[in-house]
């Protein structure tokens, strides 16, 4: 008798052979493969009331497609239409490299069929076109790609009719540049699409064709297009500059997290162009900011970039010392000043000689200790303690304060001329819930650091987790968002991800909601995810009266059998809902005495 030839699905496959992650087809997927719509209508947050709208960890904007439209044409009136369609070519290569990042952060545990399959969804999900797929096939060994797929209802050729009417060739430049940039991010090989028909010209519906690039032979000017070469105009080179090489730390700096201040938001860019004004000068900077803003980090790359980096940068917590000894950790101490001083020791201002002495914590210096500090910064020597000789500095001093100065000096407990002294240069840090659009970057810079630094190898962080540190509001600013991913790279199995239980004790106060998008495309306010706050034993900041607490096995327990509920009994589909691999499930459900052999 014939045995029964066991059916899997493609991604069990994969994992079973890596022939099959090299290459693939769309008629290889089963119907509804993940990730689906309602996957990625979960990555779409709006923080009603912060002026963001989140994908996964990307801002986003809404804007009208008559505005859209009115630019483009602007664009094409101004810069003619091959400048306008290399423009939006590239601007759309770009969006669709950012979104296969997207789908390669939130999903990694697909393999490259499923990721491309979900490009055509993002694209939809954004609204400029409704995109059918019709077939695609790849081989990444032999670096081919070919795709063919249907475009309905597009809002840029609409737009363009609107604007010149029926076109001669194709238009929707935007929605070409998109796949390309796509599937270029995914397969790591250039691959291209054209429009072969275009609603713009009349058609029914646009067709589109991909192919690597090599199929479309020499006259592919989308090389030049997409590629670095390409010059868009007297102000692209600026705009692509990248940012200046930083030098490396000196020898025995102990710098949290890296030597580079991360960010890309308008606060964080601000703060760094004041940064890079003072850096060649020798004025005395100020840093303020709240605790954990990383003002140390901001004057090592201050003195990094400046006229001093060959020399040391000394850092000092005022705090820190001892109010006896303040004098002569600072200035130092003379042979023979005190029992059993058999040599001199130089202080701070001595041993930054040279370089750059780093003033943490300025407003918790001793008054009297105040004025000889003044006195060093102005008459630039010091004396150390018992000697008589006075000792040139030659040292530039930047100073930082967690509290406002100004109010000290009203109060009486900072000297007032100390404060202008210091004061030449301010600089203020805000605190990261200002600085939001730069917590995806610091999300990954942190993780990628700790991993390395704790020998660990992580897939990234869960949906709720990243949804939870984006909404979270950092009491304890970047310093705290930095132990949340070292708590969590230590926590987390290893080839796993960063979950919400990982990251949060239970002191922590999250939101009680998030804003997102239901299956019938409306906004609608969903609870946190109480089954993980509960394990993580997080409260609503919100409500009157704590929820009891439970055994976090139980709340396991419950999670991992309301997720194989929601995917019909399929381990496989339980896994993708949880934001883990399949293997990953199977030993926890054995571990809990789960497995049954229903589950698929």
């Amino acid at each position: 008798m014939k045995q029964k030839e066991a059916r899997i699905s493609l991604a069990e496959a994969s994992q079973r052979t890596s022939r099959i992650l090299s290459r693939g087809a769309s008629s290889e997927l089963e119907t509804g493969a993940a990730p689906t719509f309602a996957d990625l209508a979960e990555a779409l947050h709006f923080a009603l009331g912060d002026g963001r709208i989140w994908l996964n960890d990307q801002r986003m904007v809404l804007m009208q497609a008559l505005v859209l439209g009115r630019l483009r044409a602007e664009i094409i009136d101004a810069f003619g239409i091959e400048k306008a369609r290399a423009i939006f070519m590239r601007v759309g290569y770009t969006q669709g490299a950012r979104d296969a990042e997207l789908i390669q952060k939130r999903f990694p545990q697909e393999d490259l069929t499923h990721a491309f399959a979900a490009g055509p969804r993002v694209h939809t999900l954004e609204g400029f076109v409704k995109v059918t797929t019709k077939h695609f096939e790849f081989d990444s060994e032999k670096g081919t790609y070919f795709g063919e797929f249907h475009w309905h209802d597009s809002s840029e050729a609409a737009e363009h009719i609107a604007s010149y009417g029926v076109a001669s060739e194709p238009v929707c430049w935007l929605q070409c540049g998109y796949p390309s940039g796509y599937t270029t991010k995914l397969f790591g090989k250039p691959v291209i699409f054209r429009e072969v028909e275009c609603a713009g010209m009349g058609a029914p519906r646009c067709v589109v064709v991909g192919q690597h690039a090599e199929a479309w032979g020499k006259d592919a000017p989308e090389r030049a297009w997409f590629g670095l070469e390409w010059k868009g105009g007297r102000s692209s080179s600026a705009a692509r500059r990248a940012p200046a090489p930083q030098p490396d730390r000196p020898s025995g700096a102990a710098v949290a997290g890296d030597t580079v201040a991360v960010g890309v938001s308008t606060a964080f860019m601000r703060t760094r162009h004041l940064l890079e004004k003072v850096a060649a000068t020798d004025a005395t900077a100020l840093f303020t900011g709240e605790s954990g803003v990383g003002k140390e980090l901001f004057s090592r790359q201050l003195h990094a970039l400046g006229r001093r980096s060959a020399g040391p940068f000394v850092a000092i917590n005022c705090a820190a010392i001892p109010e006896n000894l303040v004098e002569s950790e600072l200035f130092g101490v003379e042979k023979g000043a005190f029992t059993g001083a058999t040599a001199s020791r130089p202080g701070y201002f001595e041993r930054a000689s040279g370089g750059t002495l780093f003033l943490d914590e300025i407003s918790s210096l001793a008054y009297s200790a105040q004025g000889k500090v003044l006195r060093a910064l102005q008459e630039r020597t010091i004396e150390r303690v018992g000697g008589q000789r006075s000792i040139p500095v030659d040292a530039r001093v930047v100073a930082a304060s967690n509290v406002d100065l100004a109010a000290e000096v009203a109060a009486g407990r900072f000297r007032s001329d100390l404060y202008f002294r210091l004061c030449v240069f301010p600089i203020a840090i805000p605190p990261l819930r200002e600085r939001r659009d730069d917590i995806p970057l610091l999300m990954a810079h942190f993780l990628r650091f700790y991993c390395q630094r704790h020998g660990r190898s992580l897939n990234g962080f869960t949906r709720r987790a990243t949804d939870a540190l984006l909404k979270y509001d950092y009491p304890g600013n970047i310093r705290e968002l930095q132990n949340l991913i070292e708590r969590g790279v230590v926590y987390a199995d290893d080839g796993g991800q960063v979950d919400i239980n990982h990251l949060f004790s239970g002191s922590e106060l999250l939101p009680p909601f998030s804003v997102s998008v239901d299956l019938d495309g409306r906004l609608g306010a969903k609870p946190f995810d109480g089954a993980a706050a509960r394990a993580a034993r997080v409260t609503d900041p919100v409500s009157a009266t704590q929820e009891p607490l439970r055994r976090f096995a139980d709340v396991e327990r419950e999670s991992y059998e309301r997720a194989l509920a929601a995917a019909g009994g399929s381990v496989s589909g339980a896994a993708r809902i949880l934001g883990i691999t399949r293997a990953q499930l199977d030993y926890r459900l054995r571990r809990l005495g789960m497995a049954r052999s229903g589950h698929v």
